[in-house]
């Protein structure tokens, strides 16, 4: 009793976490089962392995490119598309061709993962293996595909797959049949946040001992017709650059005019730490931490307070048991929009105070584009591979740093090397919808 009172004090002297949700944070350091990261797959525009998603961030290698089929019509016509992936390297081709692209996103990165944290499919303990994917607009390629097919020729001529590989949780199915987890099956689709929810969510349930073994992440494939029109209708996306597609995406910059379309997955693999242990798996770090709220203001703008992006942050500092002085780089969401990139800077500021102008903040959406639902899930591999090898990736693109960013060190087109032990990771979506993680070097 008496820990717990010492506990909930120190929460409310250092400010991490407003009273009405300080039970949130009680028994959140010591009591609970550690959860590690012990494997990773990897799909990006500027990598389709670990390793080389890894060396092409670090040297700032853009992904963003013209987008692979006629965009003249639209005003944007650059995007950061995943380049020479063949499904069949992954999976019967035949299955493949019923499935929406996310879907073979996701089991292309489950299999690279499983293969990286040593782990033999199909899994052993089945029933004791969970998957818990995200996705933001799911199979919406399949969607359009098939509106188009029933538009021009009828809808007879429609796939019988269609709903199935639409579905958003068709990423998820896949993925537990390739892998045969038997466990906890779930989809989370919450916008821009969904692969960073479902990394948070997953370590819970290996937490409350639902699973000893998580598959987790996201997966998205929006680079289509109907995703680049909505979000020029709504005056998101950048326009100005389709001459030189590798600097359109300019997280932090003054001559940003919106985020890149872009796509991708990541799927990491969380296990109970007696778990990886006992089984002698790589780690690549713990998941200390995470939280999500909302900022519930708008469907589309965040609250330009910036209070939704200060209680999420401290919520997840909370949950992990850690203050703002052990946060030693900011992963952050920055998707380069006008308004969004201000938003979180003056949120980092207000939470993190002077401290905010000495702590590395990097965006790694200036390398890829906004990859939606599976932005926050790739942003967590990049974290988890800083601290590994203690190198910090630039932020591309940044010459002229927006006034309300000025002082802030964004870490500008040059990697560094930097000493990074607990990382805060930054996912703000649609929707209100937010979520961060809080990730530590492992240390046994």
């Amino acid at each position: 009793m008496l820990d717990q009172l010492f506990e909930e004090r120190y929460l409310l002297e250092q400010e991490l976490v407003p009273k009405p949700f300080l039970h949130m944070a009680r028994g959140a350091r010591p009591r609970r089962p550690r959860v590690v990261v012990t494997g990773m797959g990897v799909l990006a525009p500027n990598g389709n392995t670990v390793h080389e998603f890894w060396d092409n961030t670090l040297r700032g290698v853009s992904g963003i490119s013209e987008i692979s089929w006629d965009a003249s019509p639209y005003p944007s016509r650059v995007a950061g598309q995943v380049k020479n992936f063949d499904p069949r390297n992954f999976m019967d081709f035949k299955e493949a061709r019923r499935m929406a692209r996310c879907s073979q996103f996701a089991i292309a990165c489950a299999k690279m993962a499983a293969e990286d944290a040593r782990l033999a499919l199909p899994v052993e303990q089945r029933e004791r293996v969970g998957v818990l994917l995200g996705t933001a607009v799911g199979g919406v390629d399949a969607t359009e595909d098939n509106i188009h097919i029933m538009v021009k020729k009828g809808w007879s001529r429609m796939s019988p797959f269609a709903i199935g590989a639409a579905m958003p949780n068709a990423p998820a199915f896949h993925v537990s049949m390739t892998t045969g987890a038997l466990g906890y099956l779930g989809t989370i689709t919450a916008a821009c946040a969904s692969g960073t929810q479902t990394i948070g969510e997953g370590a819970e349930l290996i937490r409350r001992g639902w699973a000893d073994v998580m598959f987790v992440g996201g997966t998205e494939a929006g680079v289509v017709p109907i995703g680049i029109a909505a979000f020029a209708q709504m005056r998101a996306i950048s326009t100005h650059y389709n001459d030189t597609p590798e600097t359109a995406s300019r997280p932090f910059d003054a001559t940003r005019d919106g985020f890149v379309m872009g796509e991708g997955a990541a799927v990491l693999i969380l296990e109970s730490l007696d778990h990886a242990i006992a089984r002698g798996a790589p780690i690549y770090g713990e998941v200390l931490g995470s939280s999500v709220a909302s900022d519930a203001f708008d469907v589309v703008a965040p609250d330009p307070s910036g209070e939704g992006e200060v209680r999420v942050m401290k919520l997840a500092l909370a949950d992990a048991g850690v203050s703002a002085d052990e946060i030693d780089y900011i992963s952050a969401h920055a998707t380069s929009t006008v308004v969004g990139d201000n938003i979180e800077a003056r949120a980092i500021k207000k939470l993190f105070g002077e401290r905010a102008f000495q702590i590395p903040i990097s965006a790694h959406k200036s390398m890829i584009g906004h990859t939606l639902g599976a932005g926050g899930a790739l942003e967590a591999v990049v974290s988890l591979l800083t601290l590994r090898d203690q190198q910090v990736h630039p932020t591309i693109n940044l010459n002229e740093p927006d006034a309300e960013c000025v002082g802030l060190d964004l870490v500008p087109n040059t990697a560094r090397s930097a000493t990074v032990e607990t990382i805060l990771s930054n996912s703000f979506g649609l929707g209100g919808q937010n979520a961060c993680l809080v990730l530590r070097k492992f240390d046994d």
